[in-house]
């Protein structure tokens, strides 16, 4: 054991000595990923709350065809607009959000008091259509179900009988988790990466650097055994990627305090950052046993920085997959990398229970992972070629 840790110490030592490349790996999740993600959120909020309080300009086509229902859009914080020369281009252009037409045949279907045509024209693909465009359809609704009561009671009839149905909401949702949308959103992929990748420059400098560098055959000549100078390396960089980690979230819980009534109500406590730190630590053995794995076989620093690019999409998957396709928790999701870190993350964030089933699968399934990449990689060391620089 004493070989283990004089070669963590050796390792964190060569580290610590190039100053510059030290802070940029330990700091630089810690001062952005806050910075992100509340920056985001302050954002999503002010443009929300900016096209919910302002007056919506709307162009209208035809809108001499029904001057009570302009008269009503008008009343309704809604600025009614000429109309364009072609409302389809202006559309495509991304001059305007969302354009009623209301055709000619308008007053006639009106006066017969038939369901009158009106179209609204918009591009669904565009993500700042989506509150000017609901912000017109609940006034439409709101003018038809005027008008039809209105005509119901003409004819003496209550327009309560034309309601067979009385739907009443009760939402669930906790306010944490209405809150905290944009968090389990990106927080969960930006924590997933940081334990991954947290002791990548280590871990690969370790091996595929010090091969080319022409130091590691002294140290593998020693009698010290290969599989412990190796465990010291994996066990410095996982020192490496717990000590960022934890700035990371001591930097979330601080930047949560000042980030006013973006992120209200949300609050990552120390009990909530020591769960996140459990569910992270399996990553962080898994990012540096596989990071060692790749470097012991690569034939190159260049190759074995090359494999980073690939790495950094792997938590991006469940993300996606998540998106397209929303699944229920299953038990043997806590088995699956990147995804069961996905999901308890959430789940935390979130505050909703884990169950202690959850935790001993998912635990034994990602140490039981990063040991079975431990013994690959240390197979790895034990080859001869290994210190023989390409």
């Amino acid at each position: 054991m004493k070989t283990l840790f004089v070669v963590m110490h050796k390792e964190l030592l060569d580290l610590f000595r190039d100053r510059r490349t030290f802070l940029l790996n330990l700091l630089m999740g810690p001062l952005l990923f806050p910075a992100l993600i509340l920056g985001m959120g302050a954002l999503a909020e002010k443009r929300a709350k900016t096209q919910l309080e302002s007056t919506l300009k709307l162009p209208v086509v035809g809108a001499e065809h029904a001057p009570n229902l302009v008269n009503f859009l008008s009343t309704h914080n809604i600025e009614v607009l000429p109309a364009p020369a072609d409302a389809d281009a202006e559309i495509r252009a991304q001059n305007r959000d969302v354009i009623l037409r209301i055709p000619a045949e308008f007053g006639d279907q009106w006066r017969a008091s038939e369901p009158a045509d009106i179209e609204l024209i918009f591009d669904s693909t565009r993500r700042d259509t989506e509150i000017p465009l609901r912000r017109v359809r609940g006034v439409l609704d709101a003018y038809s179900q005027t008008a039809g009561h209105l005509r119901l009671l003409t004819r003496g009839v209550n327009p309560q009988l034309s309601k067979a149905l009385r739907t009443n909401s009760r939402d669930l949702a906790t306010p944490e988790a209405q809150r905290g949308q944009i968090l389990s959103a990106l927080l969960p992929y930006l924590l997933i990466l940081s334990a991954f990748l947290g002791g990548a420059y280590l871990v690969i400098d370790a091996t595929a650097g010090e091969r080319e560098r022409q130091s590691l055959e002294p140290l593998l000549a020693t009698p010290a055994s290969r599989s412990l100078i190796m465990s010291g390396k994996i066990g410095a960089a996982c020192v490496f990627g717990l000590v960022s980690l934890l700035l990371i979230m001591v930097s979330f819980k601080v930047a949560f305090l000042f980030a006013g009534a973006t992120f209200k109500g949300v609050e990552v406590t120390w009990w909530v950052t020591a769960k996140l730190l459990v569910v992270l630590m399996p990553m962080v053995l898994l990012g540096t046993t596989l990071l060692t794995l790749l470097s012991a076989s690569a034939k190159s620093m260049k190759e074995a920085q090359s494999y980073m690019g690939i790495l950094m999409l792997l938590p991006m998957i469940p993300t996606i997959i998540l998106m397209v396709n929303p699944i229920k928790d299953q038990l043997w999701m806590f088995t699956v990398p990147f995804l069961a870190q996905n999901q308890l993350i959430i789940r935390i964030v979130r505050s909703e229970p884990v169950l202690a089933s959850e935790w001993g699968v998912y635990l034994a399934a990602g140490l039981g992972l990063g040991a079975l990449l431990w013994l690959i990689a240390a197979r790895l060391y034990h080859r001869e070629k290994l210190a023989i620089s390409a």
